[in-house]
């Protein structure tokens, strides 16, 4: 590790120690050391430690020995430690400018605003005004720099996206000349990171008129350019809104092309030529240039000789050869998950009840509950001692006990997310992984791991036969950590022969795997399971997004473990400790 790479994970640690009322000491202590190992640039960190750093500098004790882990490691206990005890959407937050620690952890006890979203909504609805030396001038400048972080271009994760552009949607649904409106984009296909709104509407009159009366829309602070039947925006809040205005029988054909990818429709639009049409602005026309009714996007494809393709694939993977061969797997749809395998509880860092969390999963028509709550070498996160498990897994019999007697179809299961230790052991023994109905395993230290260090460290894992799914396999953070190095493709590779699902952790800030390595899962025959991670009754909700990856990814319900009841989880389970594999059933196809 280079000193410059150093002094950033020290101001991280000195922004997140702020973030959590440490004392000032120490938040200077790291903030001093910053700054020294900063003035050595781009030279290696050990060799400024064994010349000058450690002594001429002065710094901390503390700080050395950050730094010293810094150069041994490549990684730091203590930042992991703070990265992981840090609600994610906290960290989302100290991207907007001007918005310091400080103000952050004040918003956040006084508000329990845990994300970039509701803090701007608790800006705009007075409830940040109201706080403690805050104030109204307070809470516009917050609005203001969370303005100034959309206008630089900056990404922000999809669940926040979509709802922006569902208040801009439905502001111009109110003009009178609108009869149709969708949002399109990079918000349509779910990505996982959007930046844009996109938008088309269905317009009774001139487009190019209509196009033009947003410009007159309140919050419209800018107008980007445009002309004719579109228009680029820029509201007051940063957001960048580009909106097309067509003809009701346009509608189709621009709702796909604003919908994309760019690349998706210069492939569809070559197959076009291929076959003599012309697939120009927003109509098709024939050998003969006739004009081609296209009323919704199912006929422009099949127009095409192409089976229908869903916005979430059309991101050129190879959807369009896989469309012309005429059929395509029948994609999972959140209809089809029977209950979901990655949720906390008070026990650790959960906000609720395993009762309420249960009342949560049936209300949404889920069947089980699998409660994973943290194990105890993950002690920040409120890991479970031998004796609150014991307890726990009571209470769990008692509650199922209740369901069975009230003749209620669902059941909760008995899970934990172990943490995969840097040895490459999954915690606890072997004698009390076996009380478990389902083992998660999950890497939560020593990010700083070489490749080949964290490969080997997850593939001995995917050894233990105790082990039903590997959690987040990457540790990423979108927007605030970058996944740990590791061979993604050789653990889902061993998982497949070894029979561990893969999880496809579907908290917005982690999708992970990404729907990039669903498409290797399924190629390994490695099953997915889509686990909400959630802490809270409404973390449940994160279902959505991760049925929503899992199709850009192409998988089936065939494809992911939390589609079968409970009994065949417990079944995939036994058959993992006693080694048998248990293959995915072959996807089902869905013919032209």
């Amino acid at each position: 590790m280079d000193c410059r790479s150093a002094a950033f994970a020290l101001t991280q640690i000195a922004t997140l120690l702020e973030l959590h009322d440490e004392d000032r000491f120490s938040v200077r202590a790291m903030q001093a050391a910053a700054r020294a190992v900063a003035s050595h640039g781009e030279s290696p960190l050990t060799a400024a430690l064994t010349r000058e750093v450690g002594t001429a500098d002065g710094l901390a004790p503390a700080a050395i020995a950050v730094l010293q882990e810094l150069a041994d490691s490549n990684g730091s206990s203590l930042l992991e430690r703070l990265q992981e005890e840090t609600p994610e959407g906290l960290l989302e937050m100290l991207r907007v400018p001007g918005l310091g620690p400080s103000r952050i952890r004040a918003i956040h006890d006084g508000l329990d605003v845990d994300t970039l979203l509701e803090l701007e909504q608790a800006a705009r609805d007075g409830r940040l005004a109201e706080l403690p030396r805050f104030g109204s001038k307070t809470a516009d400048k917050i609005l203001k720099g969370i303005a100034d972080l959309r206008a630089t271009g900056a990404y922000v994760l999809w669940p926040h996206g979509r709802a922006e552009a569902e208040r801009i949607a439905d502001a111009i649904r109110s003009h009178p000349d609108v009869l149709e409106l969708a949002i399109a984009g990079s918000i349509r296909r779910r990505m996982e990171l959007v930046r844009d709104v996109d938008l088309v509407c269905a317009v009774r009159g001139s487009p190019s008129v209509v196009a033009a009366s947003f410009a007159r829309l309140r919050g419209v602070q800018e107008v980007l350019g445009g002309g004719g039947r579109s228009l680029s925006l820029r509201l007051d809040n940063g957001v960048r809104v580009d909106v097309s205005c067509v003809r009701p029988e346009q509608f189709a054909l621009a709702l796909w092309r604003a919908t994309g990818s760019s690349a998706h429709v210069k492939q569809v639009t070559e197959r076009a030529a291929q076959l003599g049409f012309v697939l120009a602005g927003d109509e098709l026309r024939d050998r003969d240039g006739a004009l081609v009714s296209i009323p919704d996007e199912t006929a422009l494809y099949a127009a095409l000789g192409l089976a229908y393709v869903a916005p979430e694939q059309r991101e050129a993977t190879g959807e369009v050869e896989a469309a012309a061969r005429g059929a395509f797997p029948t994609l999972i749809t959140e209809r089809d998950l029977a209950g979901a395998l990655h949720c906390h509880s008070q026990y650790s860092d959960g906000g609720a009840t395993i009762a309420d969390m249960a009342s949560a999963a049936h209300a949404r028509g889920l069947h089980y509950l699998g409660v994973s709550d943290h194990s105890q070498s993950n002690t920040y996160a409120g890991g479970l001692s031998r004796d609150a498990i014991l307890r726990q897994h009571d209470e769990i019999d008692a509650l199922n006990a209740h369901y069975a007697a009230q003749g209620v179809d669902f059941r909760v299961l008995k899970g934990i997310e172990a943490d995969i230790l840097p040895c490459g052991r999954v915690d606890y023994d072997a004698a009390f992984l076996d009380r478990f109905d389902f083992v998660i395993g999950s890497v939560h230290t020593r990010y700083g791991m070489n490749e080949r260090q964290m490969t080997d460290r997850v593939l001995k894992a995917l050894d233990d036969p105790h082990l039903t799914i590997l959690g987040h396999p990457t540790g990423r953070l979108l927007l605030t950590r970058e996944p740990y190095a590791i061979d993604l493709a050789a653990i889902i590779e061993k998982a497949g022969a070894v029979g561990v699902a893969v999880e496809l952790n579907a908290d917005p800030h982690r999708l992970d795997i990404d729907w990039r390595a669903c498409r290797i899962a399924q190629q390994c025959g490695a099953l997915v399971s889509i686990g909400p991670d959630a802490h809270s009754p409404q973390g449940l909700d994160h279902l959505e997004l991760g049925v929503a990856s899992a199709r850009k990814g192409w998988l089936t319900p065939a494809d992911v473990l939390n589609t079968r009841s409970a009994d065949e989880v417990l079944t995939f389970a036994r058959a993992r400790r006693a080694g048998v594999v248990v293959p995915a059933a072959p996807p089902r196809l869905r013919v032209m």
